[in-house]
């Protein structure tokens, strides 16, 4: 499953963030993968998009940044593959 997940960084600090990513890594348990993320122009939000069999895979990494950071974890889908279901499901 994909997840968008959005990443508050607490008292607005990017720097704490970078500092402990650049100590310990990622910290991503060894079933979730990280494909891609995108920084908010004030450097106060990250956006990351994730795979993982499901939501509850990321418990070990959402409790690793916790205490620096607030996530939104949305389960989503590809627009086309979107699309195409809602097609598929109308023909039914």
């Amino acid at each position: 499953m994909l997840f968008m997940v959005v990443e508050r960084f607490r008292d607005a600090d990017p720097d704490v963030i970078g500092d402990r990513f650049r100590r310990e890594g990622r910290m991503l348990p060894d079933d979730v993968t990280y494909l891609d993320s995108w920084m908010d122009a004030a450097g106060t939000r990250c956006y990351q998009l994730m795979e993982a069999p499901n939501a509850e895979a990321m418990n070990p990494w959402t409790t690793a940044w916790g205490d620096l950071v607030k996530f939104e974890i949305v389960p989503v889908v590809a627009s086309s593959e979107f699309w195409e279901e809602r097609r598929s499901a109308a023909s039914r």
